[in-house]
């Protein structure tokens, strides 16, 4: 892990010291008696230990593909495509809300089966990793009664099933899913629609940050806010408050903005509405994760003969992959910290040799030595040039 963390795009031999360690990787991740979880304990126990010291903290899901196509890997499944070969990764990764990040707390890794084989008819539907995930926060929450804990996810996890079994369960914690499905009220007409009747509540301003490839941008959104019901089968309902930010005044040749949450927290004032809006942005924390995998951690590129190599493997540089990330975040929001708190001496005195600078007589910043670090990947520190990212920090 050491040696993983002061190097994560290199590959196992080459992050080995010398062959005899080399060979002790491969069996350590080839032991059958080691399980990827048994791995990620005690990086699970010290999230936990991190989580108990904020007031509220925000437990985001997401799935991503991890395509191995072109490998000779035992146990790879299909992906999108039947061609594509891969498998799945599905973590709880914890952030404050002001994006902080504190760790994972839980993980599911799957590949999928062939259909139509008996593996595949015995296999739980994917779908069900979403209500499982929040039975997972729910049982952080009974263990962490200072901190509210809050399950963040996309449109995948609009699903009445998790809604009610959260409901069923007394809501030990919140959830905040964004709304793919127009559904029909009880009472009648449309989810939408009925949450848009009216004047909007107010408005949120903020800066779009840049991704897959679209510039970043300041929009303005108006909000609306309402308590509803949604039928949960059987004559039961579950009750939500829907909230839906709408941009307005979109350049021309942009698609606007829209966002349709679903919370079981309930919002009446502009200020609760716009923390909402606050919490589900934070999501994109957990991209920001992915990214960090398989560009700086390079997951994808690991020449392993089965899905179990990979699955523990994998435990690893997700424990990287947040130290970086934290890394990140650190270096941005607290960039006058002295670097002590995060570096070793003998890791700034490299950075600054590997650099060709002189080493300072007094204590340097957290940021002065992570913009060291990150010209060694490729960043160049012009003025102009921002913060570094997910990709020379670990270069």
């Amino acid at each position: 892990m050491s040696r993983l963390g002061a190097k994560p795009t290199a590959s196992l031999p080459m992050a080995s010291n010398g062959w005899s360690e080399t060979i002790g990787a491969y069996r350590f991740l080839g032991n059958e008696e080691v399980d990827w979880q048994g791995i990620l304990e005690p990086h699970w126990a010290r999230t936990r230990e991190r989580m108990q010291t904020q007031p509220v903290v925000l437990c985001i899901q997401d799935t991503t593909e991890l395509d191995f196509n072109g490998q000779q890997i035992a146990g790879l499944g299909s992906l999108n495509y039947p061609t594509r070969r891969g498998m799945y990764l599905h973590p709880t990764y914890a952030v404050t809300p002001e994006r902080e990040p504190l760790g994972v707390v839980d993980a599911w890794m799957w590949a999928r089966q062939p259909d139509g084989s008996a593996a595949a008819d015995s296999a739980p539907k994917e779908s069900t990793r979403w209500i499982e995930g929040y039975e997972r926060v729910a049982e952080m929450a009974a263990q962490l009664p200072d901190t509210r804990l809050v399950y963040v996810a996309d449109r995948e996890a609009d699903m009445v099933a998790l809604m009610a079994r959260a409901q069923a369960l007394g809501t030990p914690a919140d959830w905040l899913v964004r709304a793919t499905h127009n559904r029909c009220l009880p009472e009648g007409g449309k989810l939408w629609a009925h949450t848009c009747s009216g004047e909007p509540l107010g408005e949120i301003s903020f800066t779009m940050t840049s991704r897959h490839g679209v510039k970043a941008r300041k929009l303005s959104q108006q909000l609306w806010v309402r308590s509803v019901k949604i039928s949960a089968g059987a004559g039961k309902t579950v009750s939500a408050t829907c909230v839906i930010a709408r941009e307005i005044n979109a350049p021309e040749g942009t698609k606007p903005v829209e966002w349709r949450l679903l919370t079981n927290r309930c919002a009446t004032a502009a200020q609760e509405v716009i923390e909402l809006i606050d919490w589900y942005r934070a999501r994109w924390e957990v991209e920001m994760f992915f990214n960090i995998l398989k560009n700086g951690c390079r997951i994808e590129a690991l020449q392993l003969s089965t899905v179990e190599r990979l699955e523990r493997a994998i435990a690893l540089f997700m424990v990287v992959a947040w130290r970086i990330a934290h890394l990140m975040r650190t270096g941005r929001t607290c960039p006058d910290l002295e670097a002590t708190l995060l570096f070793d001496p003998d890791e700034i005195n490299g950075a600054y040799l590997l650099a060709e600078r002189k080493p300072p007589k007094t204590v340097p910043s957290i940021n002065t030595v992570l913009r060291l670090i990150a010209t060694l990947g490729g960043f160049l520190a012009r003025k102009g040039d921002g913060e570094p990212g997910a990709k020379t920090i670990p270069d």
